[in-house]
């Protein structure tokens, strides 16, 4: 990185190198190989919040899809996507890229079929799959029909890939601790998700609980989480006086572990910046590792730097 740009081609060597380290293979094709077939039909969900800075770089993402077209994944095939795709112009995403560039549409993008549901009431907006209005149309807070303790969950995910490439930003949530892995493959993959950012726990049972859905979780065969730019408050929003150029990608098959260190992190910045720490908001993480999902504790993390 250099001004907060990166280098297109160290980029690539990057993410190369860490998909060999992960796979322990000799070249990069059959590395994905070990990960996905030819038959598969990839998504890679980014975080396309952030605008300029704080979007999952293109360049990650194109080192990710020409390694999966290296192990025969037809191009058609690789789905990138996020809820909405608002930043990615001003993050360098044009409009003929190598790879289908999808958003959630609002109401229809939501599987019918598959739910999450929880014992607190969410309020409903345009664009969640039960709302009950026109576009633009702002629902009383007496409206009890736009209430709602039900969740969809986005078609791309259950239906149209079969496995997923998760590149979540290394970034605080202001509403759920970190903008991590078990939270890029969870709330912005579903509507009425605003209940799951708020006390008592601010998610912490329910994230983990949904990314634990064989057709959430499940379909996740690499975590690769962009620190080029990292933030450490205001996230996943862009706050450029709370970034740091950080200069990293790390990855791994445990979302958690990788969550865990780069909460760690961000918890050290904060703590130089006189911020509160991000333990209680981001207590998913803590529970995920509890339910089996992953390892969070240091001692049970080993932490190996390539390319060096």
């Amino acid at each position: 990185m250099e001004g907060y740009r990166s280098d297109p081609a160290v980029v690539r060597r990057m993410v190369n190198e860490l998909v060999l380290a992960v796979t322990r293979q000799s070249d990069i094709a059959s590395a994905w190989r070990t990960l996905v077939s030819p038959n598969d039909k990839v998504g890679i969900k980014i975080s396309a919040a952030g605008g300029e800075l704080f979007t999952t770089h293109r360049d990650i993402v194109n080192a990710i899809a020409d390694g999966l077209a290296a192990a025969g994944v037809s191009r058609q095939n690789i789905i990138v996507w996020d809820r909405s795709l608002g930043g990615i112009k001003q993050a360098g995403y044009g409009e003929n890229e190598r790879y289908q560039l999808r958003s959630i549409a609002p109401r229809e993008g939501y599987d019918p079929k598959v739910t999450v549901s929880a014992p607190y009431l969410g309020n409903l907006i345009w664009g969640d799959r039960d709302y009950v209005g026109g576009k633009g149309e702002t629902p009383l807070l007496s409206d009890d029909t736009n209430t709602s303790s039900v969740s969809y969950v986005a078609r791309i995910v259950t239906q149209e890939v079969t496995k997923i490439i998760n590149v979540p930003v290394f970034s605080n949530s202001e509403r759920n601790g970190i903008a991590g892995c078990l939270f890029n493959m969870t709330i912005p993959n579903i509507d009425n998700y605003r209940r799951f950012g708020v006390p008592p726990d601010y998610g912490a049972t329910a994230i983990p609980e949904i990314y634990s859905d064989p057709l959430i979780g499940g379909k996740v065969v690499l975590n690769i989480m962009d620190g080029l730019v990292a933030e450490y408050a205001g996230g996943p929003l862009s706050q450029p006086n709370y970034a740091i150029q950080y200069d990293t990608i790390l990855a791994s098959k445990d979302p958690v572990a990788l969550d865990a260190v780069a909460g760690r992190q961000i918890d050290s910045w904060r703590k130089q910046h006189k911020f509160p720490t991000i333990l209680r908001t981001g207590a998913h993480v803590a529970v995920a590792a509890q339910m089996g999902l992953g390892n969070a504790s240091p001692s049970r993390i080993e932490i190996r730097n390539v390319g060096r």
